[in-house]
């Protein structure tokens, strides 16, 4: 039976977050249903490594003195599958925007797209998109996109551990990545597709581990506010 001292104390929740949902909104969300829960008017609530809203997946939620451990939660090695999708390109080099212009494809053959992960084994150079919650002069990027402005955005290091192709079906590949903190799959895909003399942009994107936690252990923020009922009313 868990009390209010145990999410003060410190929790860690492995989220498995919905599709469309921000990191922020359920992070918002655990922190309003806690606060309800116990009827208090503060409780620290964070995550350790933003998704974006249309990738789905592992988010590391931290209560209460647990909130310390953020920064070096955020640090560890990521895991990834999804789907790129090669042949075009959209602003924010995923589904967020329309696609804006299409390339051929007909030059790519299943070898010639495997044997491309290869470039991006080890640390690369990497441009963040200007779809990204990254803050230039206090203000985050994607509300420049968002209103139409250009900025200039400097290239970052990450590392590429593992880029390996698990399925291909033209024009979609589906893959499993594995890379640092910090790594944009978005700019992955964009880049992905110049190597293959071609355009790609991310289709879809599911994170499955962070260090050595993984989503099978997760659960939806619908079963978290579920098992908060169960345990605080037996």
């Amino acid at each position: 039976m868990m009390d209010v001292d145990d999410f003060k104390n410190g929790q860690l929740i492995l989220i498995d977050k919905p599709l469309n949902w921000t990191s922020f909104q359920v992070v918002n969300k655990l922190r309003w249903v806690i606060r309800k829960k116990f009827n208090i008017k503060k409780i620290k609530v964070g995550h350790a490594g933003t998704l974006d809203p249309l990738a789905t997946g592992l988010l590391i939620i931290c209560t209460g003195k647990f909130t310390k451990k953020l920064n070096l939660l955020q640090a560890e090695t990521k895991e990834y599958t999804g789907t790129i999708t090669l042949g075009a390109t959209t602003p924010s080099f995923d589904l967020e925007t329309e696609i804006d212009t299409t390339f051929p494809t007909n030059h790519l053959t299943d070898q010639k797209i495997i044997d491309a992960t290869n470039l991006f084994l080890g640390e690369i150079d990497q441009v963040p998109p200007l779809y990204s919650a990254i803050k230039k002069d206090g203000v985050r990027l994607y509300e420049l996109a968002r209103k139409g402005e250009t900025t200039e955005i400097k290239s970052r290091k990450t590392t590429i551990f593992e880029f390996e192709i698990t399925k291909i079906d033209m024009p979609n590949v589906n893959f499993r990545v594995i890379c640092s903190k910090g790594t944009y799959i978005r700019s992955l895909a964009k880049d992905f597709g110049i190597a293959l003399k071609s355009g790609a942009h991310l289709s879809a994107l599911r994170r499955t581990k962070s260090g050595n936690f993984n989503i099978i252990d997760a659960i939806t923020p619908e079963i978290f506010i579920e098992k908060l009922d169960d345990s605080t009313n037996n």
